[in-house]
């Protein structure tokens, strides 16, 4: 829900998305949404402005999606060393809660480039400023 949801939002504002992931983990219709795919995190980082990553679902995972959380660590996971891939003004996203050594290492979702507590402490207000909105609700 949390990605299709943020494609759409970022597609409406002109945002050009790539996916990064396993190809079990990423539902074929989302290439028909007009995103990019791509297997290959290197080859990505290097070009994007945010990197926003989602939570492994260990509750909702059968073994056949990926071999194993080490795999997917040196696969997928953003990790110090692939954060010098990033331009420096890049910000990194995640919507909580981390699977911290995961999907990304401690080290980089707690620096200078992580803007996720700011993402999970406004993350609340915005939600109730769309939905109000939305409900065209007066504010006169």
């Amino acid at each position: 829900r949390v990605a299709r949801s943020n494609i759409f939002g970022l597609l409406k504002l002109g945002a050009r998305v790539t996916l990064v992931g396993p190809s079990t983990l990423i539902p074929r219709d989302f290439e028909k949404l007009g995103v990019e795919v791509s297997h290959k995190i290197d080859d990505v980082l290097p070009k994007a402005d945010v990197v926003n990553l989602l939570r492994i679902q260990h509750e909702r995972q059968r073994r056949e999606y990926f071999p194993g959380l080490g795999e997917y660590i040196r696969l997928f996971g953003l990790t110090k060393a692939r954060a010098k891939l990033l331009k420096p003004d890049c910000l990194i996203m995640h919507p909580g809660p981390i699977n911290r050594g995961v999907e990304i290492d401690s080290d980089v979702a707690d620096g200078v480039q992580s803007v996720i507590l700011d993402q999970v402490t406004n993350g609340l207000a915005v939600r109730m400023a769309v939905l109000f909105l939305c409900g065209g609700i007066s504010t006169q």
